[in-house]
């Protein structure tokens, strides 16, 4: 993909993007430039520092035998070196970075000019000037040509003309056809050469100076990154101590694509539009013809005006900003150290009481959106559709919970009452529904642009049974604790297959071997509730028992 194939038609955007890169550059030589400067102060103060500390004889030098005197002479030595090295970080980061940034920086605004005065230049050859004068003249010597015919024609049936009036007219007549068909010829021909210039500036001149760009483009995101790559690579010459941290720069510096910069480029800005068509021919003469047949005009405008890409200023569309609530989070999903209890399994769903809301608001004028490009508005509405089929599996889970949840009700009463559910039932059943809803009409709009929808994440569940129910009656939920306590009833007996030492919180150990009380069968997260003949009480993994 190219620019001058996919983005013929985003000059301002690409002229905007290539100065970007331009500017960027200078920051980077600015930055290595500052860098530079405090590398040099450094050394310079170290080295001050070095030499107001070394010893100068007399006294000193007779202290100096001794081993920390020795020492601390050392240090300021090993000081002066490390001086030494700051300088020639400094002189590679200027020969080998700011040096060659700058010169290469400099050719690149020299090819960007040359470049832009060259599309300039194909533009003002091309002009519709020659084509509008050609074809208001073809039309004026028509129009007179027609009142020559028809005032011979007149004269002719008139008994009181003369044949020599008569034949004077003819020849008027025939003077201005002939005078029609040559401004005919000579607009045809203009009209032929204007097309052919349209076509070929569209399909060889503005493809060729984007494709320039492209490549300048990527040439100086090239040398960008081997500055980026330098800045490292100097550093790692005299500070091994911080090569971690360096190897990461360099990394970053790897990491840079020319080719992945342009294909983003592409998918932000790409319309998914065409050049124009020609133009249509418009004859004139169709109208003097005897049959007298009117021919309706095809009016055809250029989508191009005068200054065309490179000297026209447009407007920039700025939609409006939007604002989403962020998504709550469920609970994590339980662990040995955290085991669930059947109210965290069963009230996993409801203890985010903003879930069955949509979280997709969009502005009412934007919704659609409209206002983008073809291929920007596609990727957009696929996100929407994305992020609903989303919201709606969360809400089918939620449905699925709410529904095992009143199995359990309705089978031990002593838990709940199976009524309280039935409002946030109807509330989940609601929200499913308008969340297809809205589903469907996005489905709409992307048909309509031209995409295809993705509903697999519908597809995957469509076997799973939501629950409707009318009535309100709205109870406040068990915590934790007291749902926990309600689970007394010895389920059966089971037997340890493993050795367990229940050193997370909530859970028991076990002895292989040992005979187990199930008092809590797995609800689907592989641990079960048992009590030991001691009175202890815990969870231990499915898989380490047996049930008898």
């Amino acid at each position: 993909m190219t620019w001058g194939r996919d983005l013929w038609d985003q000059y301002e955007n690409i002229e905007k993007h290539t100065q970007s890169g331009l500017d960027l550059t200078e920051r980077y030589v600015k930055f290595v430039k500052e860098r530079v400067d405090i590398e040099l102060n450094y050394a310079k103060q170290l080295r001050n520092l070095s030499k107001k500390y070394t010893r100068r004889g007399g006294k000193e030098e007779l202290d100096s035998k001794f081993s920390n005197h020795q020492a601390f002479q050392d240090i300021l030595t090993e000081l002066n070196d490390y001086a030494g090295q700051r300088e020639v970080v400094a002189e590679k980061l200027t020969t080998m970075v700011c040096a060659e940034l700058t010169r290469h920086l400099h050719e690149l605004k020299i090819e960007r000019k040359g470049v832009r005065e060259r599309g300039a230049g194909s533009m003002a050859k091309w002009s519709r000037c020659q084509v509008v004068v050609s074809k208001k003249k073809f039309e004026k010597e028509w129009r007179e040509a027609e009142k020559a015919i028809q005032q011979a024609e007149r004269i002719e049936q008139e008994s009181a003309s003369t044949k020599a009036d008569v034949d004077k007219a003819k020849q008027l007549s025939h003077l201005k056809t002939h005078i029609a068909d040559e401004c005919k010829n000579d607009y045809a021909a203009n009209l032929q050469k204007y097309n052919t210039e349209q076509k070929g500036l569209y399909y060889i001149e503005i493809p060729s100076i984007f494709n320039k760009l492209q490549d300048m483009d990527e040439r100086r995101v090239v040398k960008l990154a081997e500055g980026y790559r330098l800045f490292a690579e100097t550093e790692k010459v005299v500070m091994p101590i911080i090569a971690k941290c360096l190897d990461g720069i360099n990394t970053a510096s790897s990491k840079t694509s020319e080719k992945q910069d342009s294909q983003l480029f592409i998918e932000l800005h790409k319309t998914g539009l065409v050049p124009p068509a020609d133009v249509e021919f418009e004859d004139y003469s169709q109208g003097i013809k005897p049959a007298g047949s009117d021919t309706a005009v095809n009016q055809t405008k250029l989508r191009i005006g005068k200054k065309g890409f490179f000297n026209k200023k447009r407007q920039k569309v700025h939609p409006k900003k939007t604002t989403t609530q962020p998504p709550c989070h469920r609970s994590s999903y339980p662990t040995p150290a955290n085991p669930p209890t059947p109210a965290t399994v069963l009230l996993m769903d409801r203890r985010c009481p903003n879930l069955a809301t949509p979280l997709y608001h969009t502005p009412p004028s934007l919704e659609d959106f409209s206002h983008l490009p073809p291929e920007q508005r596609r990727k957009r509405l696929q996100q929407s559709i994305d992020e609903i089929n989303k919201e709606l599996q969360k809400e089918k889970d939620q449905s699925v919970a709410l529904e095992k949840m009143k199995e359990v009700y309705v089978s031990n009463s002593q838990l709940g009452d199976p009524n309280s559910l039935e409002p946030q039932m109807t509330q989940t059943c609601q929200t499913i529904h308008t969340l297809k809803g809205k589903l469907a009409k996005y489905e709409a709009w992307l048909s309509e642009a031209g995409g295809e929808t993705n509903t697999s994440a519908i597809n995957n569940n469509q076997s799973r049974t939501v629950p409707v129910n009318t009535s309100h009656n709205q109870d406040n939920f068990y915590e934790d604790d007291d749902f926990y306590e309600d689970f007394d009833d010895p389920l059966g007996q089971c037997t340890a297959l493993y050795s367990f030492d229940g050193s997370g919180e909530g859970t028991v150990c076990m002895q292989e071997g040992e005979l187990l009380t199930l008092m809590e069968k797995d609800q689907g997260d592989g641990w079960v509730r048992v009590r030991r003949r001691t009175g202890d009480e815990g969870y231990v993994p499915a898989s380490y028992v047996k049930i008898s």
